[in-house]
Formats: C-alpha cells, structure tokens, sequence
C-alpha cells in the first residue's frame, strides 16, 4: 500500500483525534465528561455495532474463526503474564504493581480504534468478528486474571487487615468481566450465531441507529482523553508504551505466523494489539492505587507514539 493510500486511511481518523485533544486541551470536555463519553461507546455504541456484525455472520465463518481466537489469546494475555512473570521477579516488584505494568502493557484501545483504522483498511463488513473476539479476550479473561492477581498481591497488606476470599475475588471478577457490554453482547451474539440466529433487517436498523455513532464518537473521545491527561515521562511510563505499542505487535507477528493464519488475519491481529494501551487499563491500576501516574502518562505516550508505528506498520503488512 503507497504512503498516498495510508495517509488518505488515517488522515480522517487522526483529524478525529485532533479535535478531542483540543476539546479536552481547551476544557470543553473535564474527567467526568470525558467518563460520559467513554461510557457511550463503551457500553451502547460499540456493542450494538459488534453485536450486528456477529449476528449477521454466516455459521461456518464464525466457526472458522477458531485459530484467531488463538492467536488473540497468546498475543494479550500470554503477553500479559510474560511481562507480569519479568516485571516481578527481575524488576522486583510487587505483584500486584507488576500486574498493573502487565496489564497497561498488554491491553490495546480495541474498542475505540479498531472500527476505524481496520474498517479503512479491510471495510467495515471484514472487522466485526475480530474486534468482537478481542473483546471476549480483553473484558472476559484479562481483565479479570489482572484484578484478581492484583488483588492477591494486596491480600493482607496490612497488618489486622480483613482477607477477601480468593474464591470470592476470582469469582467477582470474571462475573464482572462477562457482565461488561464489550464482553457479554459479542458473546451473545457469538451464541446465537452459532445457533443458526441471523438478525433480521428491523433489529440491524434499530441498532444501527446507536452503532453507527461508533468510529466518529470513540476517535473523538480518544482525544478528549488525551487532551486533559498530564503526562510524566518516566521510566515506567516509557517502558509500558514502547511494549504497548512496539513489542507486543512484533510477539503477535511471531505468533500470527506460528498458528498459520492468513495474511489479511496476521495483519488484522498484529493491528489490533498495536493500538495505543487502553485507559480501562489505567482506571484498573487507578483503583488498585498502584502506577497511578505511569499507566495515565502511558496511555497518552503511547497514543501520541502510534501516530507514528500505525502508520509504518500498515505500510509493511500492506
């Protein structure tokens, strides 16, 4: 693909961006309403847009789908525990602040900027199942494994402190993992297809009245979110967004060929997990009170970082 072509994809998409950043830059838009905003794609727009494109799959396709599946799986949470496993036991550190550097290294903005950039390269039709799989992966096995190990490594922190059961913190967190729009309506959806459902023509247009709003509003709230963060420029925060957006797209490579996908499913998988690191991610480590200010200067470096590697890495797959 010519430089032409790239810059015709992502002009748009960066332009979206821009104008969230001077939004939230220029105080149009503060944490609680940029919350709102991520709230409305999140949990409305995207869902319904995924649960469409799944719903109107053929069978056999989503069944094929299998070794993709895979190859996500290995990419983000195998990706995942390698960082955790290095961060802890050669850097030191706690298990539960390895789990959030693992974590904001390993998790991709999917859900805001997978519609767009794989939509204008592969079209809007061919990207429905793979951000609707890395969502199953992200929301129903990531995210849950990193709050529980989070959660293990403060168990009994402090001295009298009450233990939780790890039975009733694994159990919570998968709960709420699977109850997560961006986990449970794929899924459904996933089922039901697999079930012989199609959606019939009413409930596509009734959901696309919600899911149409999801390229523009996710890129716009990308850049409202970068737009009112501050960044710091420490070691952690570097390291979390070089891995983000630089290592893990190599180790998805490697894999993505290992499992023998086809060249369309290794570009799609290895641009999937190139996106910037995920400000879920980041609220998870904010909550856990642990990396606070480097996962929430990650998310930004590495925004502003795919600028660049976007670009130079879809002029090498394509």
């Amino acid at each position: 693909m010519s430089i032409g072509q790239i810059f015709l994809i992502l002009a748009p998409i960066f332009f979206v961006i821009l104008l969230g950043y001077l939004a939230g830059h220029f105080k149009k838009f503060d944490k609680q309403t940029s919350k709102g905003l991520n709230t409305l794609v999140t949990k409305f727009a995207l869902p319904a847009h995924l649960f469409v494109g799944v719903t109107t799959t053929p069978r056999k396709t989503l069944i094929d789908e299998w070794p993709f599946l895979v190859a996500l799986i290995l990419g983000i949470v195998g990706f995942y525990l390698i960082i955790l496993l290095v961060v802890k036991y050669a850097g030191k550190h706690t298990l539960t602040a390895s789990s959030m550097f693992a974590l904001n290294s390993a998790q991709p903005t999917f859900a805001f900027m997978g519609i767009p950039v794989l939509g204008g390269l592969f079209g809007a039709g061919a990207v429905a199942i793979p951000i609707a799989i890395t969502g199953i992966v992200v929301n129903a096995i990531l995210d849950p494994l990193a709050t529980i190990l989070g959660t293990v490594g403060q168990r009994g922190r402090k001295e009298g402190e009450e233990k939780t059961s790890l039975f009733k913190v694994t159990v919570h967190s998968i709960l709420h993992g699977l109850s997560e729009p961006l986990a449970c309506v794929p899924l459904i959806g996933v089922i039901l297809t697999l079930c012989g459902f199609q959606s019939p023509k009413l409930l596509q247009d009734m959901l696309d009245q919600i899911g149409s709003i999801t390229s523009g509003a996710a890129l716009f709230a990308v850049g409202v979110t970068i737009g009112i963060g501050k960044i710091n420029f420490s070691k952690g925060a570097l390291g979390i967004a070089v891995l983000k957006v630089a290592v893990q797209p190599i180790v998805m490579l490697g894999i993505a060929v290992w499992i023998g996908l086809s060249s369309d499913e290794v570009t799609k998988a290895i641009l999937l997990v190139a996106f910037p690191g995920s400000a879920v991610a980041a609220m998870i480590a904010l909550r856990f009170e642990s990396l606070e200010n480097e996962t929430a200067s990650a998310f930004v470096i590495s925004a502003i970082l795919s600028l660049i590697t976007l670009p130079l890495l879809i002029s090498w797959l394509m």
